[in-house]
């Protein structure tokens, strides 16, 4: 199969061709119909990952957000058939341990050893093994493009799981989005939209604010111009009800927190990168006198996805509009190199593996 191969870190992928997988007993083999490009992928090539986060040898192979085709299953699969069309969460679980057991397969106790493109060889190329498939696979409908599903596995389904079900979020809220542009941002605006949130999107272009606003943002602001967090609590009479981290940078989450009104809720998305060293330093005062409440979310179960899918079909939410431009695989080395400085709008998709 064709794949594009980190032969050496922070170098460019090279395009050639690798052994097709072997498909585990419990697992199975997906033909990659489409596979979002995420700024995690940039952490791992790059070597910029959070102090004690995951780290990848070369030769490897990326790619965690991804849609595509069962070609083939193991002998203890029950429940998929070659020709079933599925997305896989980026952060499985194995099923058995104590977190899976309680419903929230997206922290199973055993993720570092499952993730495609993290753990093991991943969709930057036309075929990957997922393990666990009966745990995991979400059946996607037929009449959906893979492009306009690959980032349910990563980005959007983080921000629905995050805004839906960790924030709780309310109509008629005040909901504050930092790096509001990106994929995870653009993602959260359109989910916290659907929910009758006021989203007031944060950002530092004018063309990443206006996809923002294309998206449901009621208010923007250009964070290159303007102090955020003034900006934030003059519109809302006072702070906003949530405020979201969707870059994971020091300065974008202690402003998403100086956001708040009393007994606002933060909510962390973003991960941090070498730079933060996995820590940010917070106004812990402020956070004690106003009784803040500081949440996260990481990915989001299988089973979870009924709900979402549901909003999808009813057109309350559209994922495909997140999606700014798809590739091929041999463009993959620009839209990596382009991640360092935040810089695509949006999700970029690879759906042509044939490079």
């Amino acid at each position: 199969m064709r794949a594009a191969v980190i032969e050496e870190l922070n170098k460019p992928l090279v395009i050639r061709d690798v052994p097709d997988p072997d498909c585990p007993p419990d697992g199975a083999i997906l033909r990659v119909g489409a596979n979002g490009i995420c700024r995690t992928d940039w952490a791992l090539w790059s070597g910029n990952f959070w102090t004690g986060g995951p780290s990848v040898k070369p030769p490897f192979v990326l790619g965690h957000e991804f849609a595509g085709t069962v070609m083939e299953v193991g002998r203890d699969v029950r429940h998929w058939r070659e020709g079933d069309r599925v997305i896989f969460p980026m952060n499985p679980g194995e099923g058995s341990c104590e977190m899976c057991r309680s419903g929230n397969q997206q922290v199973c106790e055993h993720v570092d050893s499952l993730v495609p493109g993290v753990s093991y060889w991943g969709a930057f190329a036309e075929y990957v093994i997922v393990r666990f498939a009966d745990v995991n696979l979400v059946r996607v409908p037929g009449s959906v493009d893979f492009v306009d599903v690959a980032a349910l596995a990563c980005r959007y389904m983080t921000a629905f799981h995050g805004v839906v079900d960790q924030a709780k979020v309310r109509g008629g809220e005040w909901v504050a989005v930092y790096g509001a542009g990106g994929g995870m941002g653009l993602s959260t605006v359109e989910v916290a939209a659907a929910t009758g949130a006021n989203v007031i999107a944060i950002d530092i272009t004018d063309e990443k604010l206006e996809a923002a606003r294309a998206l449901g943002a009621v208010h923007t602001i250009n964070a290159a111009k303007d102090q955020p967090t003034e900006a934030v609590k003059n519109l809302t009479r006072g702070g906003a009800h949530v405020s979201v981290d969707a870059v994971g940078i020091a300065e974008a989450c202690r402003n998403s927190v100086l956001s708040l009104r009393t007994r606002g809720r933060h909510l962390q998305l973003g991960h941090t990168t070498a730079a933060e060293k996995g820590e940010v330093a917070l106004p812990i005062d402020v956070m004690m006198v106003k009784e803040l409440e500081i949440l996260s979310a990481f990915g989001m179960q299988g089973q979870r996805f009924g709900t979402m899918l549901n909003m999808i079909s009813a057109g309350r939410l559209n994922p495909g509009r997140i999606v700014t431009r798809t590739v091929g695989l041999h463009e993959t080395n620009g839209v990596l190199e382009s991640l360092e400085t935040y810089g695509p709008t949006g999700v970029v998709v690879i759906d042509e593996f044939q490079a």
